[in-house]
C-alpha cells in the first residue's frame, strides 16, 4: 500500500466524526494530502477549529454541521455533493457510539437505538447517498472505522461489539457488490488510541501509554489512496496489515 503525502491532491474526501479524536486528525491529514475535506459532525466549534487549522495548510474545507441520525439529512449531504462536484473520491466513515457497557439484559432500549442508530445505521445510509458518487469518482475509496470489539465480544460489551460487527458486515457485503468497479471499501481498526471515547471506556488507564489520533491518521487516510486495491477487507493498527473480515 502505497504512502503519499501528495496522492489526495484535489480530491473530495468526506469526513464524519471531524470535530474531535481520529475524525478531526484524519480530516486534517487528508487535507495536508491536498484534499478539500467535507467535515461533518455534530460539534460546530470542533468543525470551526478544524477549519482554522486547515486553512493554516493552505488547503480547504466544508463544514457540515449534521446529527448522523437524520436520515434525511445525509441524503441531501449526498444530493448536495453531487451538485458541486459530481463525485466523491473519499470517505472516511469514523463516527461512532461507545454505548452503554453493561450486561446486555441491563441494557436500556433508548440506549440500544442510539448505538445502533450512529454505529450501524447512519453507516447504512451514507453508503446509500454516497454510493453513485463514489462510484463515478476515478478511484472511489471508503473506509469505516469499526472496532476488534466486533470479533472479541467480550462481556459487558455486547451492544458495542454488536454494532461494529453489523458495520463490519455491512462493509463486506458492499465490497461484494462493488467489486467490478473502481471502488473499493475497507475496514479499519484503531486499536487503543488516546481519545474521550477510550478514557469513558477505560478509565483507570494511562493515557501517556496509547498512540494519539495524529500518529494513527496517516494509515487511514492511506485508504484513500488510489494505490489502495484491496476491497472487503480488515487494515488492522494492532498488526500494521490487512487479513479478512
Amino acid at each position: 500500500m502505497a504512502q503519499s503525502t501528495t496522492g489526495l491532491a484535489g480530491k473530495v474526501i468526506l469526513v464524519t466524526g471531524a470535530s474531535r479524536g481520529i475524525g478531526y486528525a484524519a480530516a486534517l491529514e487528508a487535507a495536508k494530502r491536498g484534499a478539500h475535506v467535507v467535515a461533518v459532525a455534530r460539534t460546530v466549534g470542533g468543525l470551526e477549529e478544524l477549519d482554522d487549522e486547515i486553512q493554516d495548510l493552505g488547503s480547504s474545507a466544508t463544514l457540515v454541521p449534521l446529527d448522523l441520525r437524520d436520515g434525511e439529512a445525509i441524503d441531501r449531504l449526498g444530493a448536495a455533493i453531487f451538485e458541486r462536484w459530481g463525485a466523491l473520491d473519499g470517505l472516511i466513515a469514523n463516527a461512532g457510539q461507545l454505548g452503554v457497557l453493561s450486561p446486555l439484559p441491563h441494557v436500556k432500549p433508548e440506549d440500544f437505538d442510539k448505538v445502533m442508530a450512529v454505529n450501524v445505521t447512519a453507516n447504512y445510509r451514507l453508503l446509500r447517498s454516497t454510493d453513485l458518487l463514489l462510484r463515478q469518482a476515478d478511484a472511489g475509496r471508503a473506509v469505516f472505522v469499526s472496532s476488534s470489539s466486533a470479533k472479541s465480544a467480550r462481556p459487558f460489551w455486547g451492544l458495542h461489539a454488536a454494532s461494529k460487527a453489523a458495520l463490519d458486515a455491512m462493509v463486506k457485503s458492499y465490497a461484494g457488490e462493488t467489486e467490478q468497479s473502481k471502488v473499493k471499501v475497507n475496514v479499519f481498526y484503531p486499536g487503543a488510541v488516546r481519545t474521550a471515547m477510550r478514557a469513558k471506556a477505560m478509565p483507570g488507564e494511562n493515557p501517556d501509554t496509547l498512540p494519539t489520533p495524529s500518529e494513527i491518521a496517516p494509515k487511514l487516510v492511506d485508504l484513500l489512496s488510489p494505490a489502495v486495491t484491496e476491497s472487503g477487507k480488515l487494515f488492522d493498527m494492532t498488526t500494521g496489515a490487512f487479513s479478512d473480515l
